[in-house]
C-alpha cells in the first residue's frame, strides 16, 4: 500500500503492558485490512516528569517508566538510522522479551543491566547493528521524543495515557486506548476494530471509560491466555497512588 498517510498512527512505550497488549490486537487488524501503521513515541517517564513517583505510584514504576525511556532512546536513533519499517519491528522484539515470557523479579538496582540485555537481543533478532544499545543513556533525543510524546496530548488531551491511536490521520479521531486486557480472537479482531472505530469518530463522541481493568493476559505479569486477571481500579487511567 503506498499513501501519504498511514491508516493508524500508534503510539507506545515498549514498557507499557496495554499498549502491547493492544499492538497485538492492531497488528491482527493491519494484516487482515492490508493497512499501514506508523507507529510512533510516547513516553510514559516524560508523561509523569512533574510527577513526584516516590508520593504517587508503586515502587517500582519509576525504574519501570526510566526503562522505557531509555528504550524510546534506541527507538528514536533506529528510527533516525534505518527507517520506521525498523521501528515497526524493533517494538515487538522488545516488548515480548518483557511481556511474553515468564515472571521475573527485577530491582531498580538491576534494571538498567536488564534493560540493556533485552534491547540488545532485540537489535540482534531484528538484524540491527547491536551497538544501538549504546544509546540507551543518550540524552540527545529526549527533545524529538518529548515533542511525539506533546504531539499525541493535543490530539487527545493531557489525562491519558497509553496506547494512543490515531485513526486517517491527520483529520481522523484520535483517542487514547482501547484498553483491553484480552486478546480477541481472529474473527473478533476486525470486528472490535469496527466497533471502536466507529464510535470514535462519531462526530461529538467525547468519552467511554471505567476505571476498572483487569491484569493484562501476559505471562510476565502471570496471567496466561485461558484465565481472566485480577481487576483493579486505575482511577485517572493510571496506577498512581495519590491524586
Amino acid at each position: 500500500m503506498t499513501s501519504t498517510q498511514p491508516d493508524v498512527r500508534f503510539w507506545f512505550d515498549p514498557v507499557c503492558p496495554f499498549a502491547w497488549m493492544t499492538s497485538k490486537w492492531v497488528r491482527m487488524v493491519q494484516d487482515q485490512r492490508d493497512y499501514e501503521v506508523e507507529w510512533r513515541f510516547i513516553s510514559l517517564r516524560l508523561l509523569n516528569k512533574h510527577i513526584n513517583y516516590d508520593e504517587h505510584f508503586p515502587p517500582e514504576y519509576e525504574a519501570g517508566h526510566t526503562a522505557g525511556l531509555r528504550l524510546l532512546r534506541v527507538c528514536a536513533h533506529v528510527r533516525d538510522e534505518h527507517g520506521p519499517e525498523a521501528v515497526a519491528r524493533l517494538y515487538p522484539a522488545i516488548s515480548k522479551r518483557i511481556f511474553d515470557v515468564d515472571p521475573v523479579e527485577v530491582s531498580p538496582e538491576e534494571q538498567p543491566a536488564r534493560t540493556r540485555e533485552t534491547v540488545t537481543a532485540a537489535l540482534e533478532e531484528c538484524g540491527l547493528p547491536v551497538a544501538l544499545a549504546d544509546h540507551l543513556d543518550d540524552e540527545s533525543r529526549d527533545e524529538q521524543i518529548q515533542a511525539e510524546t506533546d504531539e499525541a496530548l493535543a490530539l487527545t488531551g493531557k489525562d491519558v495515557g497509553t496506547p494512543i491511536l490515531h485513526i486517517a490521520p491527520p483529520e481522523g479521531a484520535a483517542f487514547f486506548g482501547p484498553v483491553i486486557s484480552r486478546l480477541p480472537s481472529e474473527e473478533q479482531a476486525g470486528e472490535l476494530w469496527d466497533h471502536v472505530v466507529g464510535l470514535a469518530t462519531f462526530p461529538g463522541f467525547a468519552e467511554l471509560k471505567r476505571s476498572l481493568r483487569e491484569l493484562p493476559q501476559l505471562r510476565a505479569l502471570g496471567v496466561s491466555e485461558e484465565e481472566a486477571g485480577v481487576a483493579e481500579d486505575w482511577h485517572g487511567g493510571s496506577r498512581r497512588q495519590k491524586k
